[in-house]
């Protein structure tokens, strides 16, 4: 197993992780948490090369994608980079990439009533104000558990809050700063249940934020 356990704080530069090969070749992965060795709950960064695909598979309780970098396919379509996917609970495809691409994997993490297919190009949806310099990009909510983008467009600073259900960020531009550090492209961090900071940023910077879905025990 590696980080399982969620009462733990996370953080991780992926971008100073070093790429492993997976058992399909062409595709490398950078492990961010995992249950099983090809098994189970699993969040990875994973780079297909160009030309290279992966077998047709299940996902028993989900997936979940951002496309980072390139375009990510498979037998339903093309996405670029920016678009967010959600395959939900018995669903199954064989992706590949013609050109290559790296993207943000999240296995086996759904409620298995979350049913609904969610397929978002981010580049064109409708950004919604917030408070001071924030914008927000709902992307899905399920009963606790939300996920959106949000985006500074300058220096800014949030207030003190917690999270219930605890949190997930990766950040896609500019650097995030709370009172325990500095998090730039490429950090991904999990806060747990009932944790709490104060998260600012000093220029544009956007991340990818899930919360309410880790255990609260």
């Amino acid at each position: 197993m590696l980080n399982m356990d969620f009462s733990q704080r996370i953080v991780i530069d992926t971008e100073q992780m070093t790429w492993i090969a997976s058992p399909e070749s062409g595709v490398n992965r950078k492990p961010l948490e995992r249950e099983a060795a090809e098994s189970g709950h699993v969040t990875s960064i994973v780079e297909y090369l160009p030309g290279a695909s992966f077998h047709r598979h299940t996902h028993p309780l989900g997936e979940e994608i951002l496309v980072l970098q390139g375009v990510f396919s498979d037998e339903h379509g093309d996405y670029p980079a920016g678009t967010y996917i959600r395959n939900p609970p018995g669903s199954a495809h064989a992706p590949f990439s013609e050109q290559g691409c790296i993207i943000l994997v999240k296995l086996n993490q759904f409620d298995p009533e979350d049913l609904t297919p969610v397929c978002i190009d981010t580049n064109v949806a409708t950004w919604q104000p917030s408070i001071g310099q924030m914008e927000i990009l709902p992307l899905h909510h399920f009963k606790n558990e939300r996920v959106v983008l949000i985006r500074w467009t300058g220096e800014d600073s949030y207030h003190s809050h917690g999270h219930f259900g605890g949190e997930e960020i990766f950040v896609l531009e500019g650097t995030l700063i709370d009172e325990m550090g500095e998090y730039p492209k490429g950090t991904w961090t999990r806060n747990p249940h009932e944790s709490h900071h104060q998260p600012y940023v000093n220029g544009p910077t956007t991340i990818w934020f899930k919360s309410g879905h880790l255990p609260i025990k």
